[in-house]
């Protein structure tokens, strides 16, 4: 287990702010803060990816979905070069109210990742300006520059995150909405596949320094997502549906696939290894959720076409 480990550096406004801050909140008003985060945490993100994609319109789900499996990666690679500890690790003063993983000790730097830059800030900042970028309507502008503010600023109240890490956090989702579609846009749509081997094996690079577990999960996430892609396209080609009762199902559907996929191939390993930190638990770790990704974006629209049956 990797306990307090990493480099510290901070300025000491930031500290100080930190200090202040919570002070004035309080342990009561940080806790109300946090829920803010929840606005870039994965879960709801991939709820939100789920629904664009499986229900509201595929293109759009795939727009999104890209950015933010870049995101999701891109932000690992940068916080294992950089090694930053969490405020609360040097600091008695700062308190942590929101742990990232609840069940792991507090300075088990391979459970509760890395400091620089905020994953938060930048999943919140991909996720909501590709919504925005691709709808292009005043409130999703309006959305994507609000949401990322309060995700930000919860990160800092709780103590997980220096000043700093939200700010390039920031930048960082902002210059993948940026430049990603960008990439895509001068690239002929049915060599898509090509862009998508090249980010994954930049993306592999991670594989000989990074640590932590959050950087497995990202990868196998984005393999299984552009694998999926691209298998959904020739054998499954699924239609988008309107409907509220084909939403719902979809959706609860696609989330009992992807905890119950993910639980059953934990199965044959010891927790005791799934914790352990090693590389070969990390490699598994992206192996199932390549697979959970897959089976949910890939596999799982086959059962749309049962919808059929039921609009007769």
């Amino acid at each position: 287990m990797n306990l307090v480990v990493g480099r510290s550096f901070y300025f000491d406004f930031e500290v100080a702010f930190m200090q202040w801050l919570q002070s004035v909140l309080g342990e009561k008003g940080a806790g109300i803060i946090s829920h803010f985060s929840a606005f870039g945490e994965e879960m709801l993100l991939i709820g939100i990816l789920g629904f664009i994609f499986w229900c509201y319109d595929k293109k759009y789900g795939i727009y999104i979905g890209i950015n933010v499996m870049v995101g999701l990666v891109l932000n690992p690679l940068i916080k294992n070069i950089f090694w930053r500890r969490r405020p609360y690790f040097d600091h008695g003063a700062i308190k942590c109210f929101r742990p990232v993983e609840k069940d792991a000790d507090l300075y088990d730097i391979a459970a509760q990742g890395f400091s620089f830059p905020s994953g938060h800030s930048t999943n919140s900042v991909t996720a909501y300006s590709s919504i925005a970028m691709y709808k292009k309507k005043k409130a999703f502008t309006v959305l994507a520059f609000v949401i990322p503010l309060l995700v930000g600023f919860s990160r800092v109240a709780v103590g997980v995150h220096y000043p700093t890490d939200v700010i390039c956090g920031w930048l960082s989702g902002l210059l993948i909405v940026l430049l990603i579609p960008f990439i895509f846009s001068k690239v002929n749509e049915k060599n898509h596949w090509i862009v998508y081997i090249v980010i994954f094996l930049i993306s592999c690079l991670g594989l000989f320094y990074c640590k932590t577990s959050d950087y497995f999960t990202s990868l196998g996430l984005m393999g299984g997502f552009f694998v999926s892609i691209e298998f959904e396209k020739k054998f499954v080609n699924f239609e988008n549906t309107r409907n509220p009762l084909f939403c719902v199902t979809r959706i609860i559907g696609g989330f009992v696939i992807y905890f119950a996929v993910n639980t059953l191939l934990k199965l044959p390993f010891s927790k005791e290894f799934l914790d352990s930190g090693v590389f070969l638990a990390g490699l598994v770790r992206s192996i199932r959720y390549f697979l959970v990704s897959f089976a949910a974006i890939g596999l799982y629209p086959y059962v749309f076409r049962l919808e059929k049956k039921f609009r007769r």
